[in-house]
């Protein structure tokens, strides 16, 4: 009997990057590999990687040496893929057997006949190829691939391209057949959903028309996107949002730095003002909404002045949700091109650590408003406890919730709880019986 061959895959990046890897599951399965969730049984790993932050790039590196030692006492293919900059590619790809642009995954098939001959198969381009979902009730649907707005800092132009719409009559088809299969939450892709058909206008329908559309798909399941761009937030977009079913109260929104002089260095597009005039439209037309947002400290020439205008921003706004980074500079962006990174990583760590603990005051805060409110939960997690079950899962706010039970919730499930206790970052509740 023929061992079937095994892959492990592993993801350092965003949802988009997570999204990639049910592709190139797919693309693998159907080169006759199955799935492996341990490494040291797979013949073959890919990393779906994100070479805009340093630490990505860091951890490649580490995984590397390994792989070699591997490949002394057995066969092992290693793939590099994702969002990838050219001079991190010239530094990693001749340690791996094949370096793959995301988007050419029809390739596939041809560069490991390279390697080993008796692999042979045609693929379709990367948006038909049906994705290996990792999850039974939780799907990542991209819409939309590649950026034109170019920031300062960001790799996405130079690793995926300019923006392309994947047509949306697939996008409603992918949906409509994940509803039918029983999935819960639908979360749509881009790294910026705000310009969908915008590539293609008079040919393709814009992105409020878009979530119209698949909102009204399914009387009931939980309808997020990631990620919009501030300059590309219309009053249409914010319209239809408010007339959502589906949509939940939940809202990514980068805002990066509260400074318009370091704004205007990243090449954002916008203006404090302008973006505070923005969330206050979005606010008003959707009162319940939960913003999050994206933080960067220490961007280059980033003052203490700068710093505290950003600190004073979160608090005004009063998001909940932040994913805070500290800057590293990215060979092959306007930034390294432009401008010295002269912030000490002694001070972006301490401003890194500022805006966290002002953050968790901010958190808990907002989550003692939710005490006593009665609200859905999707779980994702049971962990047993002696004689007790702690169910996780998330609200539609995007808030993780616990759930202290005799008896094991549903993964995959709804369940209506009361919010019993504020945390730091999250909730407890409890089951309301029906």
């Amino acid at each position: 009997m023929i061992k079937k061959k095994k892959f492990y895959l592993i993801v350092f990046g965003c949802q988009m990057n997570y999204s990639d890897s049910e592709r190139l599951a797919t693309v693998l399965k159907k080169l006759g590999y199955q799935e492996t969730k341990n490494e040291m049984d797979a013949d073959l790993i890919a990393i779906i990687a994100c070479s805009v932050k340093q630490a990505a790039v860091d951890r490649i590196h580490s995984k590397i040496h390994n792989w070699q030692l591997t490949k002394e006492t057995r066969p092992l293919i290693t793939i590099l893929s994702g969002c990838v900059l050219e001079s991190d590619q010239k530094k990693l790809a001749h340690q791996f057997d094949l370096f793959i642009d995301i988007k050419n995954l029809k390739n596939l098939g041809r560069d490991l006949a390279a390697i080993h001959p008796e692999e042979k198969l045609a693929l379709p381009d990367f948006f038909d190829i049906s994705p290996s979902y990792g999850s039974s009730y939780r799907a990542y649907v991209p819409i939309m691939t590649g950026c034109n707005k170019f920031c300062s800092y960001c790799a996405v132009p130079y690793t995926r391209g300019r923006e392309t719409s994947r047509p949306s009559e697939h996008i409603i088809n992918e949906v409509k057949d994940l509803l039918s299969k029983g999935y819960k939450e639908i979360v749509l892709l881009g790294q910026n959903v705000n310009s969908y058909g915008l590539d293609k206008k008079g040919q393709e329908i814009n992105f409020p028309s878009l979530l119209k559309k698949i909102d009204g798909l399914s009387k009931h399941f939980w309808l997020k996107f990631l990620t919009s761009h501030p300059y590309d937030m219309s009053d249409e977009l914010i319209s239809v949002m408010a007339k959502c079913k589906n949509l939940n109260d939940y809202l990514h929104l980068p805002v990066q730095c509260g400074s318009d002089q370091v704004l205007k260095k990243m090449n954002r597009h916008y203006s404090i003002a302008s973006y505070k005039k923005l969330i206050k439209k979005i606010k008003k037309s959707l009162p319940n909404i939960t913003l999050s947002t994206d933080i960067i400290v220490g961007f280059c020439g980033e003052t203490d002045k700068d710093f505290q205008m950003t600190k004073k921003l979160v608090k005004d706004l009063n998001y909940n949700l932040m994913y805070i980074s500290q800057y590293s500079s990215r060979t092959g962006t306007i930034a390294a091109k432009m401008y010295k990174d002269d912030v000490a990583k002694s001070i972006k760590k301490k401003r890194w650590q500022e805006m966290n603990d002002q953050l968790t005051t901010q958190s808990l805060n907002f989550n003692k408003n939710l005490v006593g409110q009665k609200r859905e939960v999707l779980i994702d997690t049971v962990n047993k406890e002696k004689n007790k079950f702690i169910n996780i899962g998330k609200l539609s706010n995007y808030l993780p919730a616990y759930i202290e039970n005799k008896i094991a919730l549903k993964i995959g499930n709804f369940y209506q709880v009361e919010i019993t206790e504020a945390l730091d970052w999250g909730v407890k509740a409890k089951i309301v019986k029906k």
